[in-house]
């Protein structure tokens, strides 16, 4: 059987943590929306939408088509199929149509927001209260770099979440600080340890820069020397502060 043809722009894939973060989804969509969906852009754009919703920390859960469109990940997704916010607004309108996803605009400082939830019960309530008054709401990403593939970016969005302002500042200086094969080998090593977060990530790389990165050759777990240095180190420490 022959392989898919792809782009050169395209990387396959390395496969999933076996423990990781996983996000929830109705089973209801599966069996009664997905095989009415026949528009790409609706497809991914509610498929994503239960993901990105789950990255705001909100009571009750929503975002704003301004978020959505500065979504680094979300654009690459859509941009292949036409330019501009074009493909987001036709995949936010069929999702609402569709009812997936409710819609409603109300104020936020001096500029109206277009909200939008899951479509349930309780946030048919809780959307009326929503749009019924201000809000006042988190600047939003910034505007989606469709250039920016940068490889410590892609790693953090494949193994842990969404690249938030926040933690760009950082991955941004961690790429000019520690060698492209470091980032890779720092990211796998924390992943293959189910410790796919991004201070567990930096502290390894630090450590290397401080102590050195061993090679794998030498038959060793770098983690594996460095934690029992540290129980040695810990046991002297103990001994020195027994002696009298």
């Amino acid at each position: 059987m022959s392989e898919p043809a792809t782009s050169r722009s395209q990387e396959s894939s390395t496969g999933f943590p076996n423990s990781g973060l996983a996000t929830a989804i109705p089973n209801q969509f599966f069996s009664s929306i997905l095989p009415q969906v026949e528009a790409t852009e609706e497809l991914i754009v509610s498929l994503y939408f239960f993901f990105a919703q789950q990255t705001r920390r909100r009571s009750p859960r929503f975002l704003t088509k301004r978020e959505l469109a500065a979504d680094a990940t979300l654009a690459r997704s859509l941009a292949h199929l036409s330019p501009g916010d074009h493909a987001l607004e036709r995949g936010l309108d069929l999702a609402v149509w569709r009812g997936t996803l409710l819609r409603a605009r109300t104020q936020s400082a001096d500029r109206e927001e277009e909200l939008y939830m899951v479509n349930t019960i309780a946030n048919r309530k809780s959307l009326e209260g929503l749009a019924a008054r201000e809000l006042r709401l988190d600047e939003p990403l910034p505007p989606a770099s469709k250039a920016n593939k940068s490889a410590i970016f892609a790693l953090y969005e494949q193994n842990i979440r969404p690249v938030s302002p926040l933690i760009a500042e950082d991955l941004k200086e961690a790429e000019q600080r520690y060698p492209d094969t470091w980032i890779h080998d720092a990211f796998r090593e924390a992943v293959s340890l189910n410790k796919a977060n991004w201070r567990y990530i930096e502290s390894i790389l630090r450590r290397w820069e401080a102590e050195g990165k061993q090679d794998e050759e030498s038959g060793r777990d770098p983690q594996v020397e460095w934690l029992e240095r540290r129980y040695h180190e810990g046991k002297r420490r103990l001994a020195t502060q027994r002696d009298p």
